[in-house]
């Protein structure tokens, strides 16, 4: 049986398109944009706008705010990828004189560098940039508000250090290198610095009257790297696109995937979410969503991805407080999961080259002490550890050139699991990370650190 599903469901798309009536009337904005994505293609998108028959469409223009940061941490990635710069190298190796030199490139994505959330002087957002020509003046006479390292503290200056680092190492503007290395690759040519008609322009809605003021819009200087960008739901459905899946034009899936896992340690009262590199995390009704909020005066935004579901969504309002856009984006990726739930992708064996007889020869349960797991054959000759009963340390490896394997995620990231043999070449046991892993519980042919009881196992 084949199945193709491209369009949503008549009562998918009511409950999308009711979602949205609801965060424009409740959050008081003057308009609102709601796109879904699904397997990499947009499937939906709708709006409404307090003025009769000119409600936005996919293509207009919204200012998306922080979005913007999740667009400077890929090119800081694709530096790292090509060996210009390591996560781990401080700041001062490649970009001189900050005053913030010890805080490390990993530690500025993920916003655990230590720096204040706020540049000093004038509310940045709403003043000049001109009132902040150099580092210095973003930075301020205190830069650290706490130690490297230790927590999350969100920071916008941050992510100016991370912009002109990309304009010192790559040799020309962030806005250059930006439209060269991501928007034209992907084809997102509605993602600008200046607005571009159509575009909608940025409102204040009074807390306690139904009446609206214009919000200025400001060129960012130095601060355009967190927070400056304008964009579509069109184009940003393409964005989500790659976010789930990477594009070897712009970055490997697997650069993707390590920008989503959590990077830094929770801030107080954060612990259904965390950050990445460059990406907001959260736990939200049974899944986890990766990408990213964003506020200007006058604009709210949002895009989360469930790489799981196979669906990104992305909300946009042009009003400054109101809608919970973050809220309302996840509530459209929820809409469509219950309503129409992924098909899996069929069981497929795996090709006959990833596979011999000494790989299966592994497979099958394997004893860590009294701790039962079991051995299973992945991808490329890779293999899968997990529990069989219970909650336990479940990782994929990925193969070795050498021998052996190298964990991908969770307590073995990074951990060497290799096969330990007798003199005359039969297996011994499995060695992860000095843990010893046997075919039987305390096998006493085997080698087990500390021994086994002679005595063998007993009853009482």
């Amino acid at each position: 049986m084949t199945t193709s599903f491209e369009a949503l469901l008549p009562g998918t798309e009511r409950a999308l398109s009711h979602r949205v009536a609801v965060a424009q009337s409740e959050g008081r904005a003057p308009s609102f944009v709601g796109a879904v994505v699904r397997d990499g293609a947009l499937v939906w998108s709708g709006s409404r706008s307090c003025v009769d028959g000119h409600a936005p469409d996919d293509d207009t223009q919204f200012r998306i705010g922080s979005l913007t940061k999740v667009f400077t941490a890929v090119l800081v990635m694709r530096l790292r990828d090509e060996g210009l710069l390591g996560l781990d190298d401080p700041l001062e190796r490649h970009l001189k004189g900050t005053g913030a030199g010890e805080v490390t490139i990993a530690q500025l994505l993920g916003h655990s560098g230590g720096l204040a959330a706020e540049t000093p002087g004038p509310w940045w957002e709403r003043s000049p940039a001109a009132l902040r020509p150099e580092l210095s003046d973003v930075l301020g006479e205190r830069p650290f508000l706490q130690s490297p390292g230790r927590r999350h503290h969100y920071s916008n200056p941050g992510y100016t250090l991370l912009g002109s680092l990309v304009e010192a190492v790559r040799g020309v503007s962030w806005e250059e290198a930006l439209r060269r290395e991501i928007l034209e690759p992907l084809g997102m040519g509605r993602t600008t610095v200046e607005p571009v008609a159509p575009h909608a322009g940025g409102w204040a809605v009074h807390p306690w009257a139904d009446v609206m003021l214009p919000e200025p819009t400001e060129s960012l200087g130095l601060m355009a790297p967190a927070g400056v960008l304008w964009s579509t739901a069109a184009d940003l459905a393409r964005f989500a696109a790659f976010l789930a899946a990477g594009d070897e034009r712009v970055l490997a899936s697997t650069s993707v995937e390590e920008m989503r896992a959590p990077a830094a340690p929770a801030g107080e009262g954060d612990w259904e979410g965390s950050y990445g590199l460059g990406l907001q995390l959260l736990r939200k009704d049974g899944r986890t969503l990766i990408g990213h909020t964003g506020s200007l005066p006058g604009f709210v935004a949002a895009l989360w991805v469930s790489v799981e579901d196979g669906l990104a969504a992305i909300a946009l309002a042009n009003v400054t407080s109101g809608p919970p856009a973050a809220l309302v984006a996840a509530d459209l990726v929820r809409i469509v999961a219950e309503a129409e739930p992924r098909f899996p992708e069929p069981w497929r064996p795996l090709p006959e080259a990833e596979v011999d007889e000494e790989l299966l020869a592994l497979t099958g349960p394997w004893y860590w002490g009294t701790y039962a797991y079991g051995l299973r054959l992945g991808p490329e000759r890779g293999v899968v550890l997990e529990p069989l009963r219970g909650a336990g340390r479940r990782a994929r490896f990925r193969a070795l050139p050498d021998g052996g394997w190298v964990g991908l995620n969770g307590y073995y990231a990074g951990e060497t699991l290799r096969v330990v043999r007798r003199a005359d070449g039969s297996v011994s046991h499995l060695d992860l990370g000095s843990f010893v892993f046997t075919r039987e519980p305390y096998a006493p042919e085997d080698v087990v650190p500390g021994g086994v009881d002679e005595a063998g196992w007993r009853g009482l």
